[in-house]
């Protein structure tokens, strides 16, 4: 069976991808005030959303037999025989020499070093040890899909004396610790099919209603760091309202998943995990850039009206 473009597509898993790279273009626009810089920002988009990509591809790769077992990743183009496992090899690490070769030569080391560090964590230490040696291998594994936004910021900082570490980090922070209640709430409501495929997620090892309170400390946990950048002067009152509402909405999501309504709440507390990450970002990106903009263009033209 010949591959189509539209497999290997679905290979870098894209939505997932997606959600990665705006993170880390967040990081880009919060590193530097105004506008970053044009070169270092697309290229640096562009290597990271390839290095993404060519972990996905290995992570189904080297998950293949597992995905076969499982009903949410039965359909994968490897698992189906679409796609071969050495076409997925050379695909996946083409796509990553060429983020390499694009960030090194366009961009600039430190970047480079700090994508392929986050590529090998998840493609290789997560997906090949973590993943099938503890329960906690998404809370360890996360520092690795949490690292985007430092390397967007280290994409337009570089190793000058302006990069605040502190500042990055915080963005990093912020998805290590929303990894765990996002992910677990899925595993909850997969936890079929990791008990059928011996993966040892935490609900499969140590029971739903154990998982629902992980989910519910970590959402607190999630709430409290959210506010960080705020604190740290990193943002303004923009940020901090919309962060509060955001995490008092997934706070009501991880308190009612104490008790659900159904089974199918967990996939309701996972999808709004997604929506507020997104959201929370966003929020970041307004605060720190459009805000500042719009605020002398609005006093100029209450001048003018004065």
């Amino acid at each position: 069976m010949s591959s189509t473009p539209r497999q290997y597509w679905s290979l870098t898993k894209p939505r997932v991808v997606a959600l990665i790279v705006f993170t880390a273009i967040v990081g880009m626009f919060l590193a530097v005030p105004g506008l970053p810089p044009l070169k270092e920002s697309v290229i640096g988009f562009i290597g990271i959303w390839l290095a993404a990509s060519s972990a996905a591809a290995i992570n189904q790769l080297l998950d293949s037999r597992i995905d076969a077992k499982m009903a949410r990743t039965s359909w994968r183009p490897i698992v189906v025989g679409q796609i071969s496992p050495a076409r997925a090899l050379a695909f996946a690490l083409a796509l990553g020499a060429l983020s390499m070769i694009l960030l090194v030569a366009f961009v600039n080391t430190i970047t480079a070093l700090l994508t392929f560090a986050s590529l090998i964590g998840y493609a290789v230490v997560y997906t090949v040890f973590l993943k099938r040696a503890t329960p906690q291998n998404i809370v360890i594994g996360g520092i690795a899909g949490a690292a985007p936004p430092l390397l967007g910021w280290s994409a337009v900082t570089g190793m000058h004396g302006d990069w605040d570490w502190a500042h990055a980090l915080l963005l990093v922070l912020i998805i290590f610790v929303w990894t765990p209640p996002h992910f677990w709430a899925l595993a909850i409501f997969r936890r079929d099919d990791y008990a059928r495929a011996l993966v040892p997620m935490l609900p499969v090892t140590h029971g739903v209603q154990y998982t629902r309170v992980q989910i519910l400390i970590y959402t607190v946990l999630l709430v409290a760091v959210s506010v960080l950048p705020w604190v740290a002067n990193m943002s303004g009152l923009f940020y901090l309202g919309g962060a509060l509402v955001l995490g008092i909405g997934f706070l009501v999501h991880a308190w009612k998943l104490m008790d659900p309504p159904d089974e199918l709440y967990a996939m309701k507390v996972f999808r709004y995990s997604i929506v507020y990450l997104m959201a929370l970002f966003a929020f970041l990106m307004v605060d720190h850039w459009i805000l500042p903009w719009l605020a002398p263009a609005a006093a100029s033209g209450l001048e003018r009206i004065g």
